[in-house]
């Protein structure tokens, strides 16, 4: 297995391509085979001629791809999968636990799945972190978009006429996304106070020059994959009622609290967000997973009648497909090379490795992942 076939993305809103020419390039001097799907690099701004000189065939069709690949790599999971033949290794993003009946399709059909999600977040597995590389961008972004949107400037700044104070964020949730947002607010010069369930993260907030919220909620923790655990209905109240008053002293609040493999719990509801000042913005980062605040639509901006704006701010990357594309891209290519066997030329799938064990969901007719089975 050593034919590699780059999909075209089809979902609406996507603007990445899931392997950049340089990374295929560094693919075919490895033992890799090649080839691209006509278009897709077009939306992030690689031609098929910067794919062919990095040593690609050019595909004219999906079925074409299809047809020649072992191993096919994209960035979002297809439509459907009429033409995958049958023991193809498929690697994609893939949201495993809301797609059951997909997954059983695949291990039907005799295709190896491969969700990068699962990848396991360790150090051996850290250049193969996709969650991580597109979080990061997504947490910059988010401030980025919250700063276009908000009816103020963020530093603060001596003018004749009088002193304008620095703009108030506020971070709830310190993962990879919240950490990003944190250093890209204060560099842009706002004065930023930031919230986590995880006490640990405490010393990181104040290394960036931002204000650690102190909640008492009892026992906290993480889980081994360093996502926090997830809140009791009570520790849930107690969060809102000591949020609600940072949050009516704020002009951006950014929310990123996901549960890894369920629904985003609610942090901040309608008589919370009734508090805020007009002209304050939110960016509700997991819309995509249901939300974090109340109201929030994943289709668009909502205006609340007290003049407060709230962003669903799902899948930010995007907006920035040159380097989402390229740190996404180099993902996938630390996972081709780190499975790589030099000696048969092919891509070698042990799965006694604990990478491949993570993420490997279906193979040989069936589904293989225990958390699936």
């Amino acid at each position: 297995m050593n034919k590699v076939f780059l999909c075209r993305e089809t979902q609406k809103g996507e603007t990445r391509v899931a392997l950049i020419p340089a990374d295929i390039k560094a693919l075919t001097a490895l033992g890799y085979e090649c080839a691209v799907q006509s278009g897709a690099g077009a939306v992030t701004g690689y031609t098929d001629g910067e794919y062919e000189t990095a040593g690609a065939a050019v595909m004219p069709s999906l079925e074409a791809g299809y047809g020649f690949a072992d191993i096919i790599v994209r960035i979002n999971k297809p439509e459907d999968i009429n033409g995958i033949r049958k023991n193809t290794l498929h690697i994609s993003s893939f949201d495993v636990f809301n797609e059951k009946a997909a997954i059983q399709a695949y291990a039907e059909a005799g295709i190896r799945l491969v969700s990068l999600e699962m990848i396991p977040r360790t150090t051996l597995a850290q250049k193969m972190d996709i969650l991580s590389s597109q979080a990061s961008l997504a947490g910059y972004y988010a401030v980025v978009l919250a700063a276009s949107r908000l009816p103020k400037i963020l530093p603060m700044m001596m003018t004749p006429s009088g002193t304008i104070s620095p703009a108030r964020f506020f971070i709830i949730g310190v993962g990879v996304a919240g950490l990003q947002a944190i250093a890209t607010a204060k560099r842009l010069g706002a004065r930023v106070e930031a919230f986590d369930t995880r006490p640990v993260v405490e010393e990181q907030v104040k290394s960036l020059g931002a204000k650690f919220v102190k909640i008492d909620l009892g026992e906290m923790g993480q889980t081994e994959q360093g996502y926090a655990k997830e809140l009791t209905p009570e520790q849930i109240e107690i969060q809102r009622k000591a949020q609600a008053k940072v949050c009516a002293q704020s002009d951006v609040v950014i929310t990123t609290a996901k549960v890894f493999g369920r629904k985003a719990p609610v942090l901040l509801t309608k008589e919370m967000t009734a508090d805020m000042k007009p002209g304050s913005v939110i960016i509700d980062m997991a819309v995509g997973t249901g939300g974090n605040v109340e109201g929030s639509d994943p289709k668009g901006d909502v205006m609340l009648d007290n003049g407060v704006l709230i962003i669903g701010g799902d899948s930010l990357e995007r907006f920035i497909p040159k380097d989402a594309s390229n740190m996404f891209s180099g993902n996938i290519a630390a996972f081709l090379t780190h499975f790589w066997d030099a000696e048969s030329k092919s891509i070698k799938l042990t799965a006694a490795d604990e990478i491949m064990k993570g993420c490997l969901i279906t193979a040989d007719g069936r589904i293989v992942h225990e958390r699936f089975i």
